[in-house]
């Protein structure tokens, strides 16, 4: 049997594994382990004596693999980026946040629903885990929605949907990690997602508003704050612009010259700079404690994942599958264009079954440099070519649609984590409750994704200025 032939059964049981129901880890660790066996057993002719050497060749790869790449510098951010957004919530920072949105924003219809987006959007800048947003909002915004008569369905969904924007604003955990899998440069990628991820937030507030003025009582505006009162909310959501300017500059520096440094040293400045805020603001150590178990546990759980869909990525280059992949996507007649939507569709039915840094690990392999090929017909005619689409910057524009695409999947059924997570944190709301009130934002997605495919300078401004 051809390796190619090998990767494709190895990898239709590595799918049927995780529709079973298996974390996906632990389905792409075994599947891996499974296809490097075989691929170095078939060299052999499948020798009974010769299995044991396949075997330890395998082990060998799987154990080396893993460590050499999770070991990259570049993934210490994401400890560090999650770090920050317990930190803020336990420093009063998620409160302030939406108290200074409510009292600006909540006198337009459905005005709480929209300042909760812009709120979500705000703690996003300073948290890099879409699961810590929802759950905050969740315990915040909910309850004052409820108050003043909105559906707990659509409350729900609305803080489900907010929470989906921390994939894309930075500090982003899975930005960094598509730029590790793709070899990308990472600075350049978390600047390429504040335009599209404060786009997103927009395009879910016009829709919250189109809803509130169409549904008589669907979203009542809030009104009565007096000019003082707004300009008392803003000094204490204040330290959220100054988190966000201090890893900006240590991204690119937009002052002009040279960057303060690295995005893993703005990373840990700015978990530095929210610590100090969240022990003047009185912290004990019990929320100290909490906020590092919390930060620990979400970090193994994506190095776990990382690490299972290292071993099985290892498989696919001894298989080629990539290769072949990106040989067919080329030989298609269709459009460019039309191949790259449709794989986009394509990431949409996935994550109905895989969550988002699965999903991405997992397909990315493959899908990336089929894209890349593509690189050079009507994918790059359909941009702006003064942003130079060729190479670095076409894969800057991919990533971002890719991680839409996985935010998307942090809401869809069955399995959309932000849902859980939202459904967990209210005794009064059960998953389907929420699943039915992130619905319309299914379609204001839809809209975002089809704008930021047919204007790619959405995305490509700020990278092209660094």
């Amino acid at each position: 049997m051809e390796p190619i032939e090998i990767g494709l059964w190895v990898t239709g049981g590595l799918l049927l594994m995780v529709v079973l129901g298996m974390r996906v880890a632990f389905a792409a660790g075994l599947a891996g382990m499974i296809g490097l066996i075989w691929i170095f057993w078939s060299k052999k002719g499948y020798d009974p004596e010769d299995f044991g050497w396949a075997l330890s060749v395998a082990v060998k790869t799987a154990g080396q693999v893993p460590h050499s790449k999770v070991s990259s510098q570049a993934l210490s951010l994401i400890p560090t980026f999650i770090l920050i957004g317990y930190l803020a919530y336990y420093a009063g920072l998620t409160k302030a946040l939406f108290e200074a949105a409510k009292r600006w924003i909540a006198w337009v219809p459905g005005g709480l629903a929209v300042s909760t987006v812009f709120a979500t959007a705000g703690f996003a800048a300073v948290s890099g885990a879409s699961v810590a947003t929802s759950a905050v909002f969740a315990r915040i915004a909910i309850p004052e929605m409820l108050k003043i008569g909105y559906d707990k369905r659509f409350a729900a969904g609305v803080v489900a949907a907010g929470g989906t924007l921390a994939s894309l604003i930075p500090p982003s955990a899975i930005l960094v990690i598509y730029a590790i899998i793709v070899e990308q440069d990472v600075g350049k990628l978390l600047l390429a997602g504040f335009i599209p991820g404060a786009f997103s937030a927009l395009i879910y507030a016009l829709l919250i508003i189109g809803l509130a003025l169409t549904i008589k009582g669907f979203g009542p505006p809030v009104r009565g704050f007096t000019w003082r009162e707004r300009l008392v909310a803003l000094p204490p959501a204040l330290p959220i612009v100054f988190v966000v300017v201090v890893i900006i500059c240590f991204v690119y520096n937009p002052f002009g010259g040279d960057a303060w440094g690295t995005p893993t040293e703005g990373g840990a400045i700015g978990a530095f700079v929210v610590f100090l805020m969240a022990l003047y603001q009185g912290m004990r150590w019990g929320q100290l404690r909490d906020a590092l178990i919390e930060t620990a546990k979400l970090s193994v759980m994506i190095f776990t994942i990382i690490w299972g869909v290292l071993i099985y990525v290892r498989f696919l280059g001894f298989a080629d599958l990539p290769g072949a992949f990106s040989d067919w996507i080329t030989s298609l007649t269709l459009s460019p264009m039309l191949i790259l939507i449709c794989i986009l569709l394509a990431y949409a039915v996935l994550g109905m079954f895989m969550d988002a840094i699965g999903m991405l690990l997992l397909t990315l392999p493959v899908v990336y440099p089929a894209v890349m090929a593509l690189n050079g017909g009507e994918l790059v005619a359909a941009a702006d070519s003064s942003f130079g689409m060729s190479g670095p910057m076409c894969a800057i524009w991919f990533g971002i649609l890719v991680v839409k695409m996985a935010e998307f999947c942090l809401i869809t059924p069955p399995i959309g984590l932000n849902c859980f997570v939202v459904a967990g944190v209210r005794d009064d709301l059960s998953v389907q409750d929420v699943f039915k009130g992130v619905m319309p934002f299914f379609i204001a997605d839809a809209i975002t994704i089809g704008l930021l495919v047919a204007f790619p300078a959405i995305v490509l401004w700020l990278p092209s200025l660094a």
